[in-house]
């Protein structure tokens, strides 16, 4: 892990010189530069860096649980396949970003220990529950589609780190979208039953995509000072506009609608998707532990976790020299 250093650790607001040390940071961030970790950064941009990157590991890790429940119940060998691998590059990408946050001096140990405790956060989609195929279907398409939206943009921002994983992990999410994709055209084009659940999953899932992006423009508290340090360069409701322009055309080519109750539709003179407002208290409520399913996910990861001590255990163990521990269940005699 890169060693955090005094010249940013410690700089405050109103030490000596701190006025000039901030102007040249922005100056550089400003022209397009790249933030590294040894370099001057502002203490606010550094726990910035480390609240969004910490979330989005957590919503990878978090994310493969929804799939990963249906590899068994997979209605092939080749969708089998393919959702194995899938989930395998989510837990992937969750560890690619755990190391760019670890460069901000956040040990990965105490990022997880604060997801399975509760205490951190990870994206709204993945507290609610897949309860049918047709489910991994639109998650894989677009819940994958609304995460590209953001990554893309995201991989062109400031900290180096950051933007290099994201970079990987955008080329890896486009083949996810395909297999997606894929899969919803084969429900679409088949028969009626699955048509219909394909619908019902597209009626259940619309409200978590909408709320994928975060609260609208007037209603987050974080938005301008990310994009001021080009964390971020573009608002939650930009990136929403986005994600609706690509793939409602897509959605409404395969026969498939978004649920009345939204009164989507489409203003000519802004050229925007208009829609009813989602409810952001319930966002939050639900990024903050109380979805459906937040706390089977939690107890999952958790378990996971524990079952996985051993070998943390004999990974430690080997790197110092020391004799490897044997996993709980081996049989020894």
């Amino acid at each position: 892990m890169v060693q955090m250093t005094e010249k940013w650790t410690n700089d405050r607001p109103g030490d000596i010189g701190y006025d000039e040390r901030l102007a040249a940071f922005e100056t550089r961030v400003a022209r397009g530069d790249k933030v590294e970790p040894g370099d001057w950064m502002p203490r606010d941009y550094r726990d910035q860096l480390i609240r969004l990157i910490h979330v989005h590991a957590n919503s990878e890790i978090c994310g493969a649980l929804p799939e990963g429940t249906w590899i068994p119940h997979a209605p092939s060998l080749k969708r089998k396949l393919a959702l194995v691998a899938k989930v395998q590059d989510e837990v992937g990408h969750g560890q690619l970003l755990y190391r760019a946050a670890e460069t901000l001096g956040k040990p990965r140990e105490e990022m997880i220990e604060e997801l399975i405790s509760g205490k951190a956060k990870y994206s709204n989609v993945f507290h609610y529950p897949a309860e049918t195929w047709a489910d991994v279907c639109v998650i894989a398409w677009l819940i994958d589609a609304a995460a590209i939206v953001n990554q893309a943009m995201m991989a062109e921002g400031s900290y180096g780190p950051y933007s290099r994983a994201l970079k990987r992990i955008c080329y890896e999410e486009a083949f996810h979208l395909t297999h997606g994709y894929d899969m919803c055209i084969s429900m679409a084009t088949g028969t009626p039953v699955q048509r219909e659940m394909l619908q019902d999953a597209i009626n259940r899932w619309w409200k978590p995509i909408m709320m994928f992006h975060g609260p609208s423009d007037k209603e987050s508290t974080h938005t301008a000072q990310l994009m001021r340090w080009r964390i971020k360069l573009k608002t939650n409701d930009e990136q929403r506009q986005e994600f609706l322009r690509k793939y409602l055309p897509k959605m409404f080519n395969l026969g498939l609608k978004v649920p009345a109750e939204w009164n989507l539709r489409f203003d000519e003179k802004t050229k925007t998707w208009l829609y009813n407002e989602p409810d952001w208290d319930e966002f939050k409520s639900v990024v903050r532990g109380s979805g459906p399913v937040s706390a089977k996910r939690l107890e999952t990861r958790r378990l996971a976790h524990e079952q996985g001590r051993w070998v943390r255990e004999a990974l430690s163990a080997a790197a110092a020299g020391k004799r490897v521990p044997m996993p709980p269940t081996a049989n020894v005699g």
